[in-house]
């Protein structure tokens, strides 16, 4: 986010990069149009107190060569994801990403890619009062350099580097893994 930006400006930013991703996923245009919708509404979208459903930022973390990407078996949600969390009223997304991105790993010298990598609406069930809500995850390619020394944080039982041709195919991990995967290897390298 630039600094003194509006709102209004920082969600037409955001809208506009929707719009690219758009005309480079034509297939995925309803789910598209949620996001935009979710962005258009009245609503703060970039807090998690948004219980009709929030923005939330993510990173396809992968290896200085490309050819591995670093996921999280996540602690609430006991299956292993890609890092990434709330927004916390942070309307920059890739910003956000990235600063999930290296409080999750520990890892040191990490950049982000500025352009949309992939969006998933999913539903994450109640947790600790919190309601069952929908996350808009707005998720892009975070690079690490040549350290690959990572730290577990507390939202994590484990990390692991993951071989991302292998997860392409890999019927036993998350679909929204599987098509990343697939992306990155179509020509995201």
């Amino acid at each position: 986010m630039a600094m003194g930006l509006r709102d209004e400006d920082e969600r037409a930013a955001l809208g506009r990069a929707f719009g690219g991703y758009r005309a480079r996923y034509e297939d995925e245009a309803s789910t598209i149009d949620g996001f935009d919708a979710l962005l258009r509404s009245e609503e703060n979208p970039f807090v998690r107190e948004l219980l009709a459903g929030h923005l939330t930022a993510s990173a396809w973390l992968v290896s200085s060569d490309g050819t591995r990407v670093l996921l999280t078996h996540h602690r609430k949600l006991d299956r292993w994801l890609q890092l990434g969390g709330h927004a916390d009223g942070d309307r920059n997304l890739a910003r956000a990403a990235l600063r999930e991105a290296n409080e999750e790993s520990g890892l040191d010298g990490l950049r982000v890619e500025p352009d949309i990598f992939d969006l998933d609406r999913h539903w994450i069930p109640e947790h600790k009062g919190v309601p069952a809500h929908w996350h808009y995850d707005v998720r892009y390619v975070v690079r690490a350099s040549t350290d690959e020394e990572f730290v577990v944080s507390d939202e994590s039982h484990a990390l692991a580097w993951r071989d991302i041709d292998a997860l392409a195919d890999d019927a036993s991990v998350d679909a929204s893994l599987r098509r990343m995967a697939r992306k990155w290897l179509a020509g995201n390298r």
